[in-house]
């Protein structure tokens, strides 16, 4: 049996959903249908921030909110143009979804529950006849006779189609027997692990730092897009190595670079970069006029900088200097040897780690293929690919939720307007 649909979209996650509901709100007598893989809806938009859902970030500067993307970030400058942070939030407040903005930007529902959006969801998909079927696993689809053919469960026909299936090796696969080409995705957001003695006892320490990535035999790596190569943020020391914002936005960047190098790099981290970032001089300089001073205190007792005291110690000892030594007991050797570790301290990286329940990667539809005017491929006027299925990620703070509000949004406005 053949059905017949002005709309079918692959995936009822963020994108799909999204641009179904738009869809429908512009023409409510289009027939659309989402078919999706999974048993329910909306799985990711489910453990989002911890299950609070971060659907997007406050700020601001448009220009600003798309260095967050390290791969996308000029193509979406012109889709959040015309579908922007601020028009999302106007969106889940018009649909009744009161919002939240925390100090550090994220947005939330202000209930703090990710069911909040996805019964806002459901709930709008049911008074459109939006029509889903889960368990769908999609084998097969084609472009024939001006319309496409989509085989799953059963054959179903439509004028229009919408890949929002997120990371989907399967359609994937599919997309590229159509002619496009597919970037090999590789992970991203991920923590760094390390064997660094280090690190022992000092779990749960977070500390604003600058930090840069290198070769194992500590030549600079050359990372698009970051600016000396370093990142400003706060790094949190684990039990297997080190994690926090600047970590994540790092494996993020660096994503195909470390994928490349088997997850065998080095972490070089400066400690003081609280409200600027001090060179090894500087740093010298701060500790030779401490020994003037404070000559008769113990090292261990009084740290200059503002650094945890079980980190300061064990910069102590790495630098060869001990502990409960006196500020007068101080040569210039280990004065020289404690600036440059305070400023230069390399890690060596041997792997990596998933970060909580986030799983982003970097790969999908290359972006030269496809028109993001209206997020259109070049190949076909009548396909639409959103989300994660094209080549672009993001790190956490609500942007990846952007890319697919946006996309979703701009799709539906396209398909209106061709075909009303």
């Amino acid at each position: 049996m053949t059905q017949s649909y002005d709309v079918i979209i692959l995936g009822a996650g963020a994108c799909g959903l999204f641009t179904a509901i738009n869809i429908a709100e512009g023409a409510p007598h289009k027939r659309i249908l989402i078919l999706e893989k999974g048993k329910e809806a909306l799985g990711k938009v489910r453990i989002s921030g911890g299950g609070r859902c971060n659907l997007t970030n406050g700020e601001p500067n448009l220009r600003e909110f798309v260095k967050n993307y390290p791969r996308g970030n000029r193509e979406l400058l012109s889709a959040f143009s015309r579908f922007s942070n601020k028009d999302t939030m106007k969106w889940f407040e018009t649909h009744q979804v009161a919002l939240k903005e925390e100090a550090d930007g994220r947005v939330f529902p202000l209930s703090n529950s990710s069911q909040t959006i996805i019964d806002c969801f459901l709930s709008l998909a049911k008074k459109y006849n939006i029509e889903i079927l889960y368990k769908q696993n999609v084998h097969a689809f084609s472009f024939e006779k001006e319309q496409w053919k989509v085989q799953a469960t059963e054959v179903f026909h439509s004028r229009n189609l919408v890949v929002a299936t997120g990371s989907n090796p399967k359609v994937w696969q599919l997309l590229s027997q159509l002619g496009h080409t597919i970037v090999p995705p590789v992970p991203s957001l991920f923590t760094f692990a390390t064997e660094d003695s280090f690190i022992e006892g000092l779990s749960g320490v977070s500390k604003e730092v600058n930090a840069k990535l290198l070769a194992t035999d500590h030549s600079p790596l050359k990372i698009p897009l970051l600016e000396k190569q370093g990142l400003v943020g706060a790094l949190l020391v684990t039990h297997w190595g080190f994690s926090g914002p600047v970590i994540l936005r790092l494996s993020a960047f660096a994503a195909r670079i470390l994928a490349q190098l088997d997850y065998k790099f080095s972490l070089q981290i400066n400690w003081l970069a609280e409200e600027e970032i001090l060179s090894s001089e500087e740093a010298l300089s701060i500790l030779q006029e401490e020994k003037q001073k404070h000559p008769r205190k113990e090292l261990q007792n009084h740290c200059p900088f503002n650094l945890p005291k079980k980190l300061w110690n064990k910069l102590l000892e790495r630098s060869g200097v001990l502990p409960h030594q006196l500020w007068a007991e101080l040569n210039k050797g280990q004065l020289h040897a404690l600036a440059h570790t305070l400023t230069h301290s390399i890690f060596p990286i041997g792997g990596k780690a998933t970060f909580k329940e986030e799983f982003v990667t970097a790969g999908g539809v290359s972006l030269k293929e496809i028109d993001f005017k209206n997020f259109r491929s070049k190949l076909f006027p009548t396909l639409y690919i959103g989300g994660e299925a094209l080549d672009i990620d993001a790190v956490t703070g609500g942007y990846n939720f952007q890319n697919a509000w946006s996309g979703g949004y701009i799709i539906s406005t396209m398909i209106n307007a061709n075909n009303d």
